[in-house]
């Protein structure tokens, strides 16, 4: 079963226009790839922390094309997938049917869930939340819409990592984002998060793990993989489209950082991606 809802843009008409902005991007090359190919384990493994299974209410928040969604779904749980994206959703809605799970696909902004107070028993987001340009309206609809006693699980790339440093590295090359927006990967930073959820909820996980990724065979089929398929270096790479200085020095900021976080032993080319992990109880 699939249900859209129209988004509601919250904020400024700046912010408006940048969630309209990151609704297209989301949308460009296939993020479909990158979450079955590049970071299943993550979604794997934050269903497994969150406690998802036959009974519970499950929300997954940003939830693209299904990394969380579907296997949560598969554990017997009710679940509904919200996103900004209805690309993403409908390639999620495609997999789930192909999986044979049954999911409930919202469009949604992360920073005004359509959805009630005290709604759900598991709220997840798999590197996703992350992007709401407003991490405190984030988080207190990740917290308003959870009963008492709920699982709250999160997982979202750390400064530091390496998802982190790539958009540093490519930071020369992106628009100026509106003021009040904030960088994605503060939400990969325990002290933020813990600032964001406040005394609402018990943390009784944060820890810094790290994803092993092997789908690339070297730093350069990983900058080709990227510049085709993840949204935000599509769109980079598209900006910038006829100015070969621009597009030579996106393409050495990616390989560059892949041979930084890379390594080859031999047998293959492996790359670790750090990320946080954050399991709290509602109180």
């Amino acid at each position: 079963m699939t249900t859209t809802t129209a988004a509601t843009a919250v904020g400024t008409p700046a912010d408006a226009e940048l969630k309209a902005r990151h609704r297209a991007m989301w949308g460009l090359g296939n993020y479909p790839a990158v979450a079955e190919e590049v970071i299943p384990a993550l979604g794997a493994e934050l269903v497994a922390e969150s406690g998802a299974g036959p009974g519970r209410d499950v929300l997954d928040v940003a939830a693209g094309s299904g990394n969380v969604a579907v296997p949560a779904a598969l554990t017997g749980a009710r679940v509904v997938a919200a996103d900004l994206t209805p690309a993403l959703l409908a390639a999620g809605a495609e997999r789930a049917r192909r999986l044979g799970a049954e999911v409930e696909w919202v469009e949604a902004d992360a920073e005004d869930l359509p959805f009630a107070d005290a709604s759900f028993d598991v709220v997840t987001s798999c590197v996703g939340v992350m992007f709401a340009p407003h991490h405190q309206a984030a988080a207190d609809e990740l917290v308003r819409v959870s009963r008492p006693g709920a699982t709250l699980a999160l997982t979202a790339w750390t400064p530091e990592g390496f998802i982190g440093q790539m958009f540093a590295a490519v930071r020369p090359f992106a628009p100026t984002p509106p003021p009040g927006a904030q960088p994605p990967p503060l939400w990969g930073d325990e002290r933020h998060v813990r600032a964001l959820l406040g005394d609402r909820v018990e943390v009784r996980i944060a820890e810094r793990r790290t994803l092993a990724v092997g789908r690339f065979t070297g730093p350069e089929d990983f900058r080709d993989f990227f510049a085709t398929n993840y949204g935000p270096t599509v769109a980079l790479y598209r900006a910038h489209a006829g100015d070969a200085a621009a597009l030579a020095g996106l393409d050495a900021a990616l390989t560059g950082l892949a041979r930084r976080f890379g390594r080859d032993d031999g047998a293959g080319f492996t790359m670790g991606w750090e990320y946080l992990l954050t399991v709290a109880r509602r109180r």
